[in-house]
């Protein structure tokens, strides 16, 4: 069954926070997106501002920014249990892997929606915990999903097969009811949903998005 990892793209602490709490007790993990004003036109939170945030929840931080690896540590100081760092802007993915490992936090790279997945350096796919594929452009809300993600999804779906990696496969944007089974399908383990989960009671809108993708496999699998 998928996961559905409830994802905030913020620039306001109030909401921030607001939203955090809503998670606390309903989900495990969280994706708080981080960008600088310079990977796109847009600038959130900073991870420096869960520096003192008690929780109980895995928090991922997705960054979406200039050189990743600059990020990190300040990721650390907010609580990251997953640092993601966009291949973009980042000049060096050994280094950032290296460096978010040294850390002691799981490491994943993302890709835009442009982005071909052949751009990863396949040297070091072995050492991922997590792949994100866009399937919005990086950086704001509020977009719809564009199929050409499953395309990608599919293609790591098929290297994680042939080469045994054990990289979890995450698809984040604008992901709507009627796109979570072919997300599902094509090998995303993970996704990420933004406002749209947070317009409705957290705890239903969840089981909504699980119970689709669980029914139209059932449905699928009796053709």
């Amino acid at each position: 069954m998928v996961k559905i990892v409830p994802s905030i793209l913020t620039s306001d602490p109030k909401e921030l926070f607001e939203l955090l709490g809503r998670c606390e007790g309903v989900v495990d993990r969280v994706s708080i997106d981080v960008v600088d004003g310079k990977f796109a036109q847009n600038k959130t939170i900073t991870p420096d501002i869960l520096s003192d945030f008690e929780t109980n929840l895995k928090i991922d931080y997705q960054l979406m920014v200039d050189e990743p690896i600059n990020w990190v540590e300040a990721c650390v100081r907010g609580g990251a249990d997953r640092i993601i760092g966009h291949i973009e802007k980042m000049s060096d993915q050994t280094a950032f892997v290296g460096k978010v490992q040294e850390v002691g936090a799981k490491v994943g790279l993302a890709l835009d929606l442009p982005t071909p997945i052949s751009e990863i350096d396949p040297v070091i796919l072995n050492n991922l915990d997590i792949v994100l594929v866009m399937s919005t452009h990086a950086g704001f809300v509020g977009q719809d999903f564009d199929t050409k993600a499953l395309d990608k999804i599919d293609a790591l779906s098929e290297v994680r097969a042939r080469d045994d990696t054990p990289f979890v496969i995450h698809d984040d944007g604008g992901v709507t009811l009627e796109a979570i089974y072919n997300v599902h399908r094509v090998g995303a383990d993970e996704v990420s949903i933004g406002k749209r989960i947070f317009n409705e009671d957290l705890t239903s809108a969840i089981d909504k998005y699980q119970k689709m993708a669980h029914n139209l496999d059932l449905k699928n699998e009796g053709k």
